[in-house]
């Protein structure tokens, strides 16, 4: 089967994974764009999970303070490399990661972090869980897997500290 440059393209802008990943999973889908997003996410997350062992020691803080300085957020996003610290996608991660912890404050990062015991509702109070303010069909964690895959180094939320004026 002969799948269209063009038809690549669209699915390279729609996902961000490379332009060979795309014809693959175009392919294995008989050109069917929604079952090839479907693919590229379930080889993203199973890249996401050979990374997850890494150490990520490189990384930024990246600071977030909301229009009319009532709310600020700082994040800690590490990764494998300065290099890939560097790069726009790991910027624009770590922004929107701070953007999140402002508009939606965590309490933790994840259920792991959460003391023993307490009953909490994960999708609002660890980070990982809640729904992505951009997108909420997705959670903080998908975006996180689709940057891995994106990168090709693993990613980590290290810690984060929200700032309300009068709290």
């Amino acid at each position: 089967m002969k799948i269209p440059v063009a038809k690549i393209k669209e699915l390279r802008d729609q996902c961000g994974a490379g332009v060979m990943d795309c014809r693959s999973a175009l392919l294995e889908a008989e050109g069917d764009t929604e079952k090839a997003i479907q693919i590229l996410k379930q080889k993203g997350y199973l890249q996401a999970q050979k990374k997850a062992k890494r150490s990520a020691t490189q990384g930024i803080i990246e600071a977030y303070i909301h229009t009319g300085g009532q709310i600020g957020a700082m994040v800690e996003v590490n990764c494998e490399t300065d290099f890939v610290a560097r790069t726009d996608e790991f910027r624009e991660l770590a922004h929107n990661l701070a953007m999140q912890v402002a508009a939606m404050p965590p309490q933790f990062i994840s259920i792991d972090d959460a003391p023993f015991g307490d009953t909490i509702e994960p999708a609002v109070a660890c980070l990982l869980h809640q729904p992505y303010i951009k997108d909420p069909s997705k959670t903080v964690q998908d975006i996180i897997t689709e940057t891995i895959a994106k990168v090709g180094e693993n990613i980590k939320v290290s810690r984060f500290a929200r700032f309300e004026l009068g709290r």
